[in-house]
């Protein structure tokens, strides 16, 4: 019989987890989930502290399969009071962002939308279209994701065209720029002719246009180009003036008809399924649609209500104060929506409302929202189906009890027998779960320069992945890999 130990989950120690539990007071504050090796699973916020904890260890209590497997990690569980609800939301927000646990994304990320990434951790800030948010660097900012992935990339080209900015990675010379210095697409970064300073402050102008901030920036431009004039630096009033017009370009047909263009707003609104759930932002400044996000959630981690409000809040804890509408119009109540209200208003320093409109024209913004979350639904169901008839091919190959979940690759490499290593790449569900990939460095003492033996090193690594399986009180990680 295995001892249990503090290290044994939560849900195999009934007593341990009731006697825990009813430390937990019913206050509003944040609670932490943590494993065996003490990493944070999750944290979480709560308006009652005790009676929310205590929903995820109830028999009856339907939990979505990524939180289900995560329940079955905790070992211990912390908390911290607070004085309000608001303030279990922005303790929550700050530390996610420090954190990072690795069940609190709820938010599906498949790289089907790209992000624009500014990283202003460097000392020439680049600019450039990915599909990866990292988290890795905490100055580095990322806007998005953008559904609309030719209108972004046009926008990108619009801005590099009309703002002398860091155009290569790399120096193309040692000892002097390159054409595009001479052409005033760029400073000459790489000979360091801008300084640090002069050059983010151009970067600042091109943020403020993925901040929705297009109509402020036109505004500081026309003044800096008016007062171009006056010291008769036509050549700088020229380029300022070509800068206003290629921004005015970029929102000339995104005109959305609502009676108050001065006020900023995002209208959010989903469609789901009984496995998916696609979510849409529309960013409306001034009147213009200038920026439509996609997001996808799993249909099972909630209410549509609850799931909106999870989407506004992760994407508004990533996001600059600026870059807050004073208004947010919302396809569904919220469930803890003057909670975010607050919290929104706190962040912003600047009233911020939310709204479930009913009738007119706002109602009408929503349904459009939604109409395109059902045409992203619809593209999401018909990926989805290939992938299912594709499996079940596969099992029916394989001669398989069922169609497999999750796949593992294993391949070898080394160099003449020196160096040797495996990879293991993971996938779930036809979709490559990278968060599970791993990398061995072979261990076997006969495997060395000018002997290599591939068969040998795949048997030690698939030993080390299931050994886990064979000896169950060992500690090991979510792959199976021991930690000595």
């Amino acid at each position: 019989m295995t001892a249990l130990t503090e290290n044994t989950p939560l849900l195999k120690q009934p007593e341990r987890l009731e006697s825990r539990l009813k430390e937990i007071p019913p206050e509003p504050g944040v609670y932490f989930m943590r494993s065996e090796n003490g990493d944070i699973l999750y944290i979480g916020k709560s308006k009652k502290l005790r009676s929310r904890v205590r929903s995820y260890f109830r028999p009856a209590q339907k939990l979505s399969d990524r939180i289900a497997m995560m329940v079955r990690q905790v070992t211990e569980i912390e908390f911290i009071v607070t004085d309000t609800e608001a303030e279990a939301l922005a303790l929550e927000a700050n530390l996610i962002k420090k954190h990072q646990p690795y069940y609190n994304v709820m938010l599906k990320d498949d790289k089907k939308y790209p992000y624009v990434c500014i990283t202003w951790s460097e000392d020439y800030p680049r600019i450039f279209i990915t599909r990866k948010r990292r988290a890795t660097k905490k100055r580095d900012r990322y806007y998005g994701p953008y559904v609309d992935t030719r209108l972004l990339r046009y926008t990108l080209h619009i801005i590099k065209r009309v703002f002398p900015l860091r155009q290569r990675r790399k120096p193309l010379f040692k000892d002097r720029p390159c054409l595009n210095y001479d052409m005033g697409r760029c400073p000459g970064v790489c000979q360091s002719l801008v300084t640090p300073e002069d050059y983010k402050k151009i970067v600042n102008k091109v943020a403020m246009v993925f901040q929705g901030r297009t109509d402020e920036l036109n505004s500081t431009l026309q003044s800096q180009m008016e007062k171009a004039g006056e010291r008769l630096d036509f050549e700088k009033a020229a380029q300022y003036r070509d800068q206003i017009r290629a921004l005015s370009s970029l929102n000339a047909d995104q005109k959305v008809s609502l009676p108050d263009d001065t006020v900023s707003r995002d209208a959010i609104a989903l469609a789901a399924d009984d496995r998916h759930c696609c979510i849409q932002l529309f960013q409306i400044r001034a009147g213009k649609l200038v920026g439509r996000l996609g997001f996808f959630a799993d249909a099972t981690s909630g209410t549509p209500g609850a799931i909106l409000q999870k989407v506004l809040e992760e994407h508004y804890a990533t996001v600059e104060a600026v870059e807050i509408p004073t208004e947010i119009l919302v396809q569904h109540e919220l469930p803890e929506g003057e909670i975010l209200t607050q919290w929104l208003t706190k962040q912003k320093g600047k009233k911020v409302t939310l709204v479930n409109p009913q009738r007119q024209v706002k109602a009408e913004l929503i349904e459009m929202v939604e109409r395109n979350a059902n045409y992203e639904l619809e593209r999401t169901q018909r990926v989805s189906d290939r992938n299912n008839t594709a499996f079940q091919d596969l099992a029916a190959i394989l001669d398989l009890p069922e169609v497999p979940k999750r796949i593992e690759g294993y391949d070898i490499s080394h160099v003449q027998g020196s160096n040797a290593v495996a990879s293991q790449v993971v996938f779930v569900d036809g979709v490559p779960a990278k968060q599970h990939y791993r990398h061995y460095k072979i261990k076997n003492p006969d495997v060395k320069i000018g002997h290599s033996d591939d068969f040998a090193s795949m048997s030690e690594v698939l030993g080390r992945r299931f050994r886990k399986y064979k000896n169950p009180t060992d500690k090991y990680d979510l792959n199976g890999e021991d930690f000595t």
